[in-house]
């Protein structure tokens, strides 16, 4: 290709990503796509965010070379891929670590001697788990203080699920890797003990890794889980949900949990419907299921 050439590529490439910036989402498009996120994941968008939206999907317009919101919505409804590709575009993904950290208080103080008391399997979810700060934060606390402390896990069988729809947050938690401004809100010791320096911030350490497992889940699909959960994280999940949806998902956290387990929800979040009647408040946001309910 001729220089020119070259530039003239190069310009209509730069119209093309302008063009797909500043590509009009109507609202018959933002409609389309709004039910597709509540189809394929139940999240329920209004028309407030019409901005947000446009602004996340601009990047998959400039991707397939797209200036309409228009053809983009057809491709998405003939391509499963750029279907979830899509999906996972409009989901948010934040968190940091020790969030809402008087559900930590409440776990180190009042469940942690539980399930260091239990004998057999110790199985701990955080769903929804984002980038993993809350997954490894819950291990932090699990390890303990000090190396005295974490004795106790090389006798025990404790697992940690760690699910997400996305699949990059879900590789994050897998690489335990975290820039040096994220992992300032973790208090010492647990960071000079359960972190490792490394180029450009921190790596969770192989005793926090080791106990975490990651995968790619849609809350809303069936859930590959055989065991009776101890403990239940799902925190700032539920509310990009309407109240059907968060209903049905409660009462299948409270179906998951074993009898005297918890679940921990997001700091303006709140159990409806029947999971309300079978879990009883212990502190805010924080719910236990009766020993007598199966």
């Amino acid at each position: 290709m001729s220089p020119a050439g070259g530039a003239a590529a190069l310009a209509g490439g730069a119209t093309t990503a302008m063009t797909a910036h500043n590509a009009e989402l109507t609202p018959r498009d933002f409609a389309a796509i709004a039910q597709i996120m509540h189809e394929d994941a139940r999240i329920a968008l209004s028309e407030a965010k019409t901005t947000l939206v446009q602004s996340r999907l601009a990047r998959r317009l400039r991707e397939h070379g797209l200036v309409r919101f228009s053809d983009y919505v057809a491709l998405v409804h003939s391509d499963a891929e750029e279907r979830s590709a899509m999906v996972v575009a409009l989901t948010t993904n934040h968190t940091h670590f020790f969030r809402e950290p008087h559900h930590f208080d409440h776990f180190r103080m009042t469940v942690l001697p539980a399930l260091q008391r239990k004998q057999g399997p110790v199985r701990i979810w955080s769903a929804g788990c984002s980038s993993g700060e809350e997954v490894y934060t819950i291990a932090m606390c699990l390890l303990g203080a000090d190396r005295a402390s974490a004795s106790w896990l090389r006798h025990a069988d404790v697992r940690l699920l760690a699910t997400d729809i996305a699949p990059h947050v879900v590789e994050s938690v897998r690489r335990g890797f975290y820039a040096e401004g994220a992992v300032q809100g973790v208090p010492e010791p647990y960071r000079s003990l359960w972190m490792r320096p490394a180029p450009g911030g921190m790596v969770m350490a192989d005793e926090a890794r080791e106990l975490v497992t990651a995968k790619v889940l849609n809350l809303f699909e069936p859930w590959p889980l055989k065991a009776a959960y101890d403990v239940i994280f799902c925190r700032n999940v539920m509310i990009y949900f309407g109240d059907p949806a968060k209903e049905e998902l409660e009462q299948r956290f409270v179906d998951q949990l074993a009898p005297g387990s918890h679940l921990y929800i997001g700091h303006s979040e709140r159990l409806i419907g029947p999971a309300a009647q079978r879990m009883q408040s212990c502190g805010h946001t924080i719910y236990q299921k009766p020993e007598s309910h199966r």
